[in-house]
């Protein structure tokens, strides 16, 4: 069963920075630059982490990954967003 969760950076480092934003790119849909928006099965969110711990350094960054549940519609609209607007989400499949 897939869940939703935020996945939320604070990494202090240009280069991991880079890396980090990118591996996030590839599992959820950005809603700022540090924020995705993911839905995930249970072994991708665990290769999230994976990916995300190879490249952090555990002693300077920071990841939240945060658990919405597993209702994508109440995931979405218990959030909202204070002046610009977030963009709505693509609509059907969209391959990467």
């Amino acid at each position: 069963m897939r869940r939703c969760y935020l996945a939320c950076y604070d990494i202090r480092d240009a280069r991991r920075l880079r890396r980090v934003h990118r591996i996030c790119k590839g599992y959820g849909e950005t809603w700022q630059y540090s924020i995705f928006f993911c839905i995930l099965k249970p072994i991708d969110r665990v290769r999230l982490q994976t990916e995300l711990e190879s490249v952090m350094n555990l002693h300077e960054d920071q990841i939240l990954i945060i658990d919405l549940g597993t209702n994508e519609d109440a995931a979405r609209s218990a959030t909202f967003a204070i002046g610009q607007p977030m963009e709505e989400p693509l609509e059907g499949t969209v391959v990467i």
